[in-house]
């Protein structure tokens, strides 16, 4: 699973909080993203490419861009 990349739509970031929930295309997942695996500035309803990596709480979303 590592490496491989995904698409999504940011369902909610906070900025001020500096995290959020992106809903993972053809799933019902939606995956944790924080500040810190950004590499563009997202919002909500951005559509995103990203990588999953395993987190302290369960699977974080990182390497974060823009499409």
């Amino acid at each position: 699973m590592e490496n491989e990349t995904f698409e999504g739509t940011v369902k909610f970031f906070n900025t001020t909080k500096g995290f959020g929930f992106i809903q993972v295309d053809d799933s019902s997942e939606e995956i944790f993203v924080h500040v810190s695996g950004l590499i563009d500035e997202i919002q909500e309803d951005d559509r995103v490419s990203f990588e999953k990596t395993h987190g302290r709480k369960g699977m974080n979303a990182i390497n974060v861009s823009l499409i």
